[in-house]
């Protein structure tokens, strides 16, 4: 099997490296600090498992195995955990393959033989089990055959198009194969429904102004006028929208 190594610490990386290499039967395909890397190297490399660090900085690795599921061939996910007795029980319960830190060379090859992918519901239950922040922070867009990761701060609205959502941010536009409700679940702290097409970042709006026909609509805070001159809020989400702007810092 093709691996991809994911840990923020390099010994961590490296006596991975050598258990599988020792093991003989697998290949590393490439190493990774962090989540966001290993979106980007297992887009790129398509490894047949990711061996995956939980506790990581920015990315950790329950929101980056949500990510890596959204691959058109997702590869199988083994998590390696410090993780105490009662965590261990959420990943045995949702029959999740884990290796102990420190990693084992016998734990390892069980583990990458029992390898298999995982469900979100799985995943979110692990994050509740063991008491680990399961928030997203980033959606995940697919430009050509390559998997792109864009911070929630960066986005200023998505706005439903067709079959697609369109999501507005810093670098540009990009479409997403996620529906508005599932976005509008997710980031139910980060956004509001203007209309039954689009949501805005609260963190995004600068004011609401009267359009010439008396409609309400929502100017951006140092957002792209391309995303932001049709933002017109539907009658039914004034209350709302207001509500959210009195009660956001």
């Amino acid at each position: 099997m093709r691996i991809l190594i994911v840990d923020d610490e390099a010994p961590a990386r490296d006596r991975l490296r050598q258990l599988v290499e020792d093991l003989g039967d697998h290949e590393v395909l490439a190493e990774a600090a962090n989540g966001e890397q290993a979106v980007a190297l297992a887009s790129a490399g398509r490894p047949d498992v990711v061996l995956l660090d939980i506790r990581m900085p920015g990315l950790n690795g329950i929101d980056t195995a949500h990510h890596l599921n959204r691959m058109p061939d997702p590869p199988a996910v083994v998590f390696t955990t410090a993780y105490d007795e009662y965590a261990i029980q959420a990943f045995e319960a949702q029959a999740v393959g884990y290796v102990l830190k420190p990693v084992r060379r016998e734990r390892l090859e069980r583990a990458l033989g029992q390898a298999s992918r995982l469900a979100a519901p799985a995943l979110d239950e692990i994050a509740a089990r063991s008491r680990l922040d399961s928030r997203r922070r980033h959606v995940c867009v697919r430009r050509r055959d390559q998997l792109r990761l864009i911070p929630i701060e960066d986005i200023h609205c998505f706005r439903a198009e067709q079959k697609y959502v369109c999501v507005h941010h810093e670098g540009g536009e990009d479409l997403l194969d996620e529906s508005l409700k599932s976005l509008e679940e997710t980031f139910a702290d980060e956004v509001v429904r203007i209309h039954r097409s689009a949501l805005v970042l609260v963190a995004r709006i600068e004011r609401l102004e009267k359009t010439p026909d008396g409609k309400c609509r929502v100017v951006l805070r140092g957002g792209s006028q391309a995303a932001g001159k049709d933002l017109i809020i539907s009658r039914r989400h004034v209350a709302d929208v207001r509500r959210r702007l009195r009660n956001t810092p």
